[in-house]
């Protein structure tokens, strides 16, 4: 399934599932009743849905399968916010080499760009503290944990913090959790992915640049309002049976700023689970991120955003997820 929320005309978040190569929506609270199956609770939400657990979901494939004409809902006529807005947790994790690799070279540069001989200060620039981050990643996942209020959906725009000068995307996999998890080992990890969706860490790079220094990790370069966006839709599991296998695409006002692939993650999902499920309880409905593919960002290319700036990011198998940034 292709799972979604939506707003209805009175501004209600609804649970649905998109049908009709994803130009309509199935609403699973009005399908049920229209089938006889009344007010399910597990049709409250999609969180309610996936905590409702597997036979839950089952009888929502039932409902998707139905599609019952009072349910079925056009695509263009709502508004879509996160499949779950907010979830109950989210995590950033890093999971490919070559982005720190490039944002850390880029950075450098940016660093010397201002000098008389930017070349020969970049020749003498030391690289160990970007070295040792490297290490530690090729150790173990890394990972934050997000501002999960500032989760929104494909059809909200994200609105330019007023102390940022210089704005980037970052193109991301994600996956949700499906039931309780703890102490997972990886080979069985999968079986806790309850489906995946798109992921754009929104950052303010000049904020950023100030306080990576007090090595706590990303705050306020990522903690604002509207700057976590996800969708368009949660694919279930069973749709991506090789989720290590997607490309995925960038895209501002039409034009390919970059792309890469799900199989160069260092640090797969079941990876992350596994590290991060030892001596702590992962719920349903939580998030984990991928970190920015390889040249899934402006940073890598030394470009950034202009407001009125369209991003498109594409992951196979699942969709697009546009996004526009305005001024506050």
């Amino acid at each position: 399934m292709r799972l979604v929320t939506y707003r209805d005309e009175h501004g209600m978040m609804r649970p649905g599932a998109l049908i009709e190569s994803d130009s309509a929506i199935v609403d699973l609270s009005i399908a049920a009743r229209s089938t006889g199956l009344g007010a399910w609770p597990a049709f409250n939400s999609i969180l309610a849905l996936v905590e409702a657990g597997e036979e839950a979901m089952m009888e929502a494939r039932r409902m998707v399968a139905l599609a019952p004409g009072a349910s079925v809902i056009e695509r263009a006529s709502v508004k879509l916010c996160a499949p779950i807005q907010p979830p109950p947790q989210m995590r950033d994790c890093s999971c490919f080499e070559l982005h720190l690799k490039q944002s850390f070279a880029a950075a450098r540069r940016a660093r010397v760009a201002h000098l008389p001989n930017p070349e020969e200060a970049l020749a003498q620039m030391s690289t160990r503290a970007d070295e040792r981050v490297i290490a530690t990643f090729n150790r173990q996942p890394i990972y934050y944990k997000c501002n999960r209020f500032a989760v929104i959906g494909p059809d909200e725009d994200v609105i330019w913090p007023a102390y940022s000068k210089a704005m980037d995307f970052e193109l991301e996999f994600a996956c949700y959790i499906g039931s309780k998890a703890k102490d997972v080992p990886r080979e069985k990890a999968r079986d806790y992915i309850v489906g995946y969706t798109i992921f754009n860490d929104m950052s303010a790079r000049d904020t950023q640049a100030v306080e990576m220094g007090g090595m706590l990790g990303p705050a306020k370069s990522k903690d604002f309002d509207t700057g976590n966006v996800m969708g368009p839709c949660l694919v279930t599991a069973d749709e991506l049976p090789d989720p290590y296998d997607l490309t995925m695409v960038a895209r501002v006002n039409g034009e390919e700023w970059g792309r890469g692939s799900t199989r160069d993650m260092r640090w797969q999902f079941e990876d992350l689970i596994a590290h991060i499920s030892r001596s702590e309880t992962l719920y349903p409905g939580e998030v984990l991120g991928s970190g920015t593919v390889g040249n899934g960002c402006g940073l890598e290319q030394l470009r950034y955003l202009k407001p009125d700036d369209l991003i498109e990011l594409e992951v196979e198998g699942i969709g697009t997820l546009r996004t526009r940034i305005r001024l506050p």
